[in-house]
């Protein structure tokens, strides 16, 4: 079987920037028919953004909507509001990202559109729940961090640098949208036994949350206990209240750090990361792998509840040892022990790697107007069916193709153009 698991499903997406693209280009990667409603003259805002080559949409915006087929309308005029309410009534899901209240003074609420069509599943994403006091404000990438719990536990905890600091990785916005595709279909899963949609909602906050469960962990840890084992200035250090930043500690009970390698004195990446692992069998393997295999037996290192104590002097003797190699050739000689460790690769060696690109990790894509430009492809992997990236939208497209297929004459989709209702 190689059919699109989402092959015959039709998701009409009025989002943009990055939480709701996200999860609509998955649905697209997956086969769905995604048709992205964009604002006419302009778009979504990526198109223009972050530009790299003049005259030409943003990579912020192709890299987020492949795949996708693109109706330039003005939802808010009347005429445009019949375009949209004909789309819904034939499609399977309806997903929006717009400032809260906003599709709903435009009559496109969870009532209105179920009433229009049962069978449909409507997602939103919101960068709170309808009963948090935040829930009538605006959220951006940062903002969900910092009231998810990421900031607050991530960067050094003492010294200058002592600021709660936002992740690289986007936690609030593609990690929202990738936990809004899960409830998606598991709607759809849903819709099967029931023959009816249901309203999937999911915040920016939330979706940070779920991935800082582990210092909820901590926090409650702390609480009872009074302590933080884990907390890497343990013994030395005392923790107020709440969870500490971590630095780059692993953050479990084992021991995990980043250290310097050759060439770490020019090169702000020449790092690896390694984990000391608490079991006696691993930690014998791992002492002798960074030459020190008289911790073995010395019960000032060879328990975890000892290592703990002297974390400090565990980190530099590593590191002396790490200094002596690049860090591909640290993860080649430890990784002959089973010591769980890896390269900080920058994106520039990321964007190079042949075994991302062989797994379609790393795709090109053909895009008119610009020539090919590197992506993400689809992250899950299928034994069955290896999903096509194909190009982004031009802005508007697909407005006429998607029109005639809801029934629109040439004629009146004339009209419409002269009118601005579709593609200014």
């Amino acid at each position: 079987m190689t059919t699109a698991p989402l092959q015959g499903i039709k998701v009409i997406d009025w989002t943009q920037v990055q939480s709701g693209p996200s999860c609509t280009q998955l649905l697209a990667w997956l086969g769905a028919d995604v048709i992205k409603i964009e604002r006419p003259g302009t778009g979504d805002p990526t198109r223009t953004e972050l530009l790299d080559i003049p005259d030409s949409d943003g990579l912020y915006f192709l890299q987020l909507n492949c795949n996708k087929r693109s109706i330039e309308l003005d939802a808010k005029s009347p005429e445009g509001k019949e375009i949209l309410t004909k789309l819904l009534k034939t499609a399977d899901i309806f997903v929006e990202n717009l400032h809260p209240g906003a599709a709903d003074k435009l009559g496109f609420s969870w009532e209105e559109v179920h009433k229009l069509n049962p069978k449909l599943i409507y997602g939103t994403i919101k960068g709170f729940n309808p009963q948090s006091p935040y829930s009538n404000v605006k959220a951006f990438e940062p903002v969900a961090q910092c009231t998810g719990g990421a900031a607050a536990t991530t960067g050094w905890w003492s010294g200058e640098y002592n600021i709660p600091t936002q992740s690289g990785a986007a936690l609030g916005d593609s990690n929202t949208g990738m936990h809004l595709t899960i409830g998606l279909l598991a709607a759809l899963m849903q819709r099967e036994k029931t023959g009816e949609g249901c309203y999937v909602y999911q915040s920016m906050q939330e979706a940070v949350l779920n991935l800082c469960r582990i210092k909820l962990r901590d926090q409650l840890i702390l609480e009872h206990t009074g302590t933080l084992k884990n907390f890497p200035g343990y013994p030395k250090e005392k923790v107020g209240t709440t969870v500490p930043r971590y630095g780059n500690a692993e953050g479990g009970q084992v021991l995990g750090w980043c250290y310097k390698c050759k060439g770490w004195e020019n090169d702000s990446n020449a790092y690896v990361y390694i984990v000391l692992q608490n079991e006696d069998k691993a930690f014998a393997e791992a002492c002798k792998g960074i030459g020190k295999t008289e911790w073995i037996n010395d019960s000032k290192y060879n328990t975890p509840k000892a290592r703990d104590l002297v974390k400090d002097e565990i980190y530099k003797e590593i590191e002396n040892f790490t200094m002596t190699m690049d860090k591909f050739q640290v993860v080649e000689h430890l990784s002959k022990f089973g010591v769980p460790c890896g390269p900080v690769l920058t994106m520039a060696e990321i964007e190079k790697d042949e075994s991302l690109k062989k797994c379609g990790t790393l795709v090109e894509v053909d895009q008119p107007g610009r020539g090919k430009f590197l992506t993400i492809g689809c992250p899950p992997k299928f034994s069955n069916f290896t999903p096509e990236i194909k190009k982004a939208p031009a802005l508007g497209e697909h407005t006429n193709e998607i029109l005639k297929e809801i029934g629109y004459t040439d004629e009146e989709i004339n009209q419409l153009h002269n009118k601005h209702v579709v593609c200014k």
